[in-house]
């Protein structure tokens, strides 16, 4: 795990400022690899300050409110914890997470907020992807750990900006899980095309990129117009017709080359799919030539 992060002060107690408009008291960075199981954080009181996270790859799991429902938060995404708010969240080395978080408190901060354009009543918000986010989240980092002149006015300047970034580019929760659903959907068939011979189990593939099986094959059709066992049966017909057409492996070797070990299973659902078994398909193709 890569772990990247500064405290001001070099404090890692956790306080309210009542003193200043704003503080930023801690910003940070973890980046997880596929040898690192996962890192859970469990605040059931939260925190006497603000957090704000940015999911910058892959994806994280947060349970909000009491009744602990999981929500599956994708790279794009910022989290806004207020003081005092139930937190609990995870991240999987398996899906190589990277987020970022900075915690900041003051009298002024929800003047601050409004002020800036984050709505005080959303804990999600989804702008646009862009590497100035991470940027900005390590020039902070930079900048409390070399404490240069000036350094508490930069690092306000700079999370300041971070609020107008997000602001500006902020799609609508809508918006957002269109363009999530779309490009699973987009992976799903380019690995479906890939992998298309293989074994492939819907109900893992949907747990490996964090979705549940029911949800995932609804945005698929939506995407692709099939369920996803029907495209991967489509790109098997497709292949073994090539097959048929273009080689003279026996019809045995074309069911295993696409993904079927029984012959007698292929042919069935080659003939309920081409209306002629793989056989007389050739046939016909060899006579039209």
């Amino acid at each position: 795990m890569y772990i990247y992060s500064a405290y001001l002060n070099d404090s890692l107690l956790n306080y309210k400022d009542d003193i200043h408009p704003l503080s930023i008291l801690s910003c940070g960075q973890y980046r997880l690899s596929s040898d690192d199981k996962l890192l859970p954080t469990f605040r059931p009181k939260g925190r006497l300050d603000y957090q704000l996270i940015y999911i910058a790859s892959g994806v994280a799991h947060f349970y909000f409110g009491a009744d602990q429902k999981e929500t599956i938060v994708s790279a794009g995404t910022f989290i806004l914890f207020r003081p005092k708010e139930y937190q609990k969240y995870t991240y999987y080395g398996s899906e190589h997470t990277e987020a970022f978080w900075i915690h900041f408190s003051g009298h002024s901060v929800k003047k601050i907020l409004k002020s800036c354009g984050i709505p005080l009543d959303k804990k999600l918000l989804f702008p646009e992807t862009h590497a100035l986010y991470a940027d900005t989240f390590k020039q902070i980092i930079n900048e409390i750990n070399q404490k240069d002149s000036g350094y508490e006015m930069m690092i306000e300047l700079l999370f300041k900006r971070l609020l107008l970034l997000i602001s500006r580019n902020c799609k609508s929760d809508k918006d957002h899980k269109e363009s999530f659903a779309m490009k699973e959907a987009e992976l799903a068939m380019k690995y479906f095309q890939e992998h298309y011979h293989e074994n492939i189990s819907i109900e893992e593939y949907a747990a490996s990129r964090g979705m549940s099986i029911s949800w995932f094959i609804r945005i698929f059709k939506e995407y692709a117009g099939c369920t996803p066992l029907q495209y991967i049966l489509s790109r098997r017909i497709i292949n073994a017709q090539t097959l048929l057409e273009s080689t003279d492996y026996s019809i045995n070797e074309i069911s295993n080359i696409v993904g079927y070990d029984n012959q007698l299973y292929f042919s069935r659902l080659f003939t309920k799919q081409k209306g002629m078994s793989p056989q007389k398909y050739r046939n016909a193709i060899r006579e039209n030539k």
